[in-house]
């Protein structure tokens, strides 16, 4: 069982060197684009949240 662990294990660094990564600048853009699309989404939430509350209240 342990024979099959550490063949799993070389077998999956194998894989991971065949990995086509991205460069240093684009992983960098592309976290930047995430951070902002998570900001966007959570105030896009937050204003629907917001008027449905507001609404509510006004009708009870």
């Amino acid at each position: 069982m342990i024979r099959e662990f550490f063949q799993f294990l070389k077998d999956a660094w194998e894989e991971l060197k065949k990995v086509s990564w991205l460069s240093r600048p684009q992983m960098i853009a592309s976290t930047w684009l995430v951070v902002l699309l998570v900001i966007v989404f959570a105030i896009y939430v937050g204003v629907i949240d917001l008027i449905i509350t507001r609404v509510f209240a006004f009708i009870i």
